[in-house]
């Protein structure tokens, strides 16, 4: 029985020992898989591998037969290219909120979605910066319980953590619990976040995934609907509210105007979108419009492209960043 039981597991080895162990320069003949299929009990001859081989042709494995540099098969493209598993990998590399061991973690586990001749070169050029990731083992949890209570439209419970500066000059940490209708996940400005609302209060705030501990889901709850605390009639629209919250600073989102010099068109369109509306001023400069909370974090943004940028309107940002410049000179007299 146990023989028979193995037999009918012969196609589905045969697929992951293509999938693994070939590519175009690492071929297998009938042989070699023979010989492979006998280190996981399954006994076959050369002949019934051509066979197997076929089926697997007419399911769509993409199987070519080659004589160089041997004659054999090999898989020429699974579900991922090598250079969609970089793209993943460097990602995750990326992503200063997973932890520097879930990343190590979650990067060998993304190689195995390409052979192992290809994972091993990729693996190879992945340097992770442990200085840049997150210390906060929690928050794979803390994403699956969210994206949970999403689905199933429950309130969540969670601590969140802040540094604090102490009157002996050290850092400590302060911890507050919350108690949140969630409503999307969104990855921006290289933080994960979850927009919520606060049962406490009639808006929408961000919260760094990173910066919680406890996340629970409250059994039973249901979460306020959207169009209570938001804007959003329907669904939440996580690339309206990015563009609208610079930084993920919260705050009613209101008609702005810039007066931009040309040089920096591509970084405009990059940070509110190829379909924002910009007109000529004059030769040298352009008019952008878009609409944004009136914010610190849109203030920050402004003042880093100095004389390239001039608030029109509202009269609010422009008194902001002018005095926010002024604060900045006098911090140097």
């Amino acid at each position: 029985m146990a023989g028979n039981a193995n037999q009918k597991l012969k196609l589905l080895y045969l697929a992951d020992i293509l999938k693994h162990e070939t590519n175009e320069e690492n071929v297998l003949s009938a042989i070699d898989i023979t010989k492979r299929l006998a280190d996981y009990g399954i006994s076959s001859e050369r002949k019934s591998i051509y066979s197997d081989i076929e089926i697997l042709k007419d399911y769509g494995f993409d199987i070519i037969s080659t004589r160089s540099p041997k004659y054999g098969y090999f898989l020429a493209s699974g579900d991922f290219e090598p250079h969609e598993v970089r793209l993943l990998m460097d990602a995750v590399q990326a992503a200063g909120f997973i932890s520097n061991k879930k990343t190590k973690q979650l990067i060998e586990k993304i190689s195995g979605l390409t052979n192992s001749f290809d994972a091993k070169k990729l693996l190879e050029q992945v340097y992770v910066d442990s200085r840049q990731k997150s210390s906060n083992e929690e928050v794979y949890y803390s994403i699956d319980k969210i994206n949970k209570a999403i689905c199933q439209g429950n309130q969540i419970t969670l601590t969140y953590i802040k540094r604090v500066v102490n009157d002996n000059k050290t850092v400590s940490f302060s911890e507050k619990k919350h108690t949140v209708n969630p409503y999307a996940l969104i990855w921006s400005n290289d933080h994960y976040y979850l927009i919520s609302n606060n049962v406490k209060y009639d808006n929408l705030m961000p919260l760094r995934i990173d910066r919680m501990k406890k996340v629970t889901i409250i059994e039973g709850s249901t979460i306020r609907p959207l169009k209570e605390v938001s804007d959003y009639s329907g669904s939440f629209d996580s690339a309206d509210y990015v563009s609208k919250h610079m930084n993920m600073f919260t705050g009613q989102a209101k008609p702005v105007e810039l007066i931009c010099d040309n040089s920096i068109i591509e970084q405009i369109l990059d940070k509110f979108g190829e379909r924002t509306p910009i007109y000529p001023n004059d030769e040298n400069t352009f008019v952008a419009k878009f609409s944004s909370a009136i914010t610190d974090g849109l203030v920050s943004w402004i003042l880093q492209y100095g004389n390239l940028i001039k608030v029109s309107s509202p009269r609010e940002l422009k008194t902001l960043v002018i005095n926010t410049a002024k604060s900045v000179i006098d911090n140097y007299e």
